[in-house]
């Protein structure tokens, strides 16, 4: 399946500086495309035949809407026609502009539903020049998105050279709730990557472990100082203390900037120190959260998957090897966390827990 294009566009109405998302098509297609891809698709259906019927159902949606009507096709779009310009009072005339009547297309909650779980979205410079992360990975951990403080945080991209001393340049780390933090100890800085020994900002709360990184840089010696924002959000390792004791303090995870965590460790069977991660994932289809416990390396061992569907508590499994059995995991937030799957982490976060008895 191909992936959706699309590119950062600055947003020169908001203040400070923000950025819009442009879609890019890859082609245009129309009638002719139709009719071979549909034919093709379902050979009981002739090409001409399909070319021919195209015109006739958007001549009669037309039609309907210069009758008055909104058309309403449920497994695809509703048509109907709208207005704009404005009128000095409630029995002003109409506007006589060409462009007052505007036909409103909008996709159906079906359609919307089936676009939205499959439509896979592929990144494009921007047409300006700014410093572009990849990819940030912790070379401690050889893992992707984390800030560890223990480790070195590499990062891949290109026009990221920056001049340590000039005071108008900088890599910044910054918590999403709080806190921020201009980096100073660097092993490498050049145009295609960066690497660092982080100086990580304390946030609010323990499990406020979210941080976003930017890279600020002069490419011409008056020329006006350029930012580039890593896309995803880097996140700190969690502390979960005293699992053998009967009633355990509760470690917030899984969690952005919020006053409060989406969900909470609230216990657990577990014989010795360990660290390991906290996956969830988000089943667009079934609509529903997958949890569950999985080691060190990317597709390493794993635990059973839990399926989670509203707030409550859960058992997580462990995975052959672990020191530990089973987490609970009680879901507080069950909707926000949802939201902050679809919204900043396109359907997969992971929390690294140091657990200890």
């Amino acid at each position: 399946m191909a992936t959706t294009l699309w590119r950062p566009q600055v947003n020169a109405l908001t203040k400070p500086v923000s950025y819009r998302i442009q879609i890019i098509p890859r082609n245009i297609a129309g009638y002719e495309e139709m009719a071979a891809d549909i034919s093709s698709a379902h050979p009981n259906y002739n090409a001409d035949l399909v070319r021919s019927l195209a015109p006739l159902i958007m001549e009669w949606i037309q039609g309907r809407m210069i009758n008055g009507d909104q058309v309403t096709l449920p497994d695809a779009f509703i048509f109907r026609v709208s207005a704009q310009g404005r009128l000095d009072s409630p029995d002003a005339p109409l506007p006589a502009a060409d462009d007052m009547l505007q036909a409103s297309i909008s996709g159906t909650r079906d359609f919307l539903r089936r676009l939205r779980a499959e439509v896979q979205m592929e990144r494009l410079p921007m047409n300006e020049k700014l410093p572009h992360i990849n990819s940030a990975e912790d070379t401690k951990l050889k893992l992707t998105d984390v800030l560890n403080p223990a480790g070195l945080l590499h990062l891949m991209g290109s026009n990221l050279y920056f001049d340590e001393d000039d005071p108008h340049c900088s890599c910044v780390i910054r918590g999403t709730e709080s806190g921020e933090a201009k980096q100073s100890t660097f092993g490498t800085i050049s145009n295609s990557e960066i690497l660092l020994a982080p100086d990580i900002p304390a946030q609010a709360n323990p499990w406020n472990n979210e941080y976003s990184i930017s890279v600020t840089t002069h490419y011409t010696e008056h020329g006006t100082p350029r930012t580039g924002t890593y896309q995803r959000r880097l996140r700190t390792p969690l502390a979960v203390s005293d699992m053998g004791h009967p009633n355990p303090p509760e470690t917030g995870i899984l969690t952005d900037s919020a006053a409060a965590p989406y969900a909470v460790v609230s216990g657990g069977s577990v014989s010795a120190n360990e660290r390991l991660r906290i996956q969830v994932i988000q089943d667009l289809v079934e609509e529903r959260l997958l949890l569950s416990l999985i080691d060190m390396k990317e597709k390493g061992a794993s635990g059973a998957e839990i399926p989670v569907t509203q707030n409550g508590t859960y058992s997580l499994p462990g995975f052959a090897g672990s020191a530990v059995s089973n987490l609970e995991i009680t879901v507080k937030e069950y909707a926000a966390l949802w939201e902050m799957l679809r919204n900043n982490y396109q359907g997969r976060l992971v929390d690294i827990l140091d657990v200890t008895v």
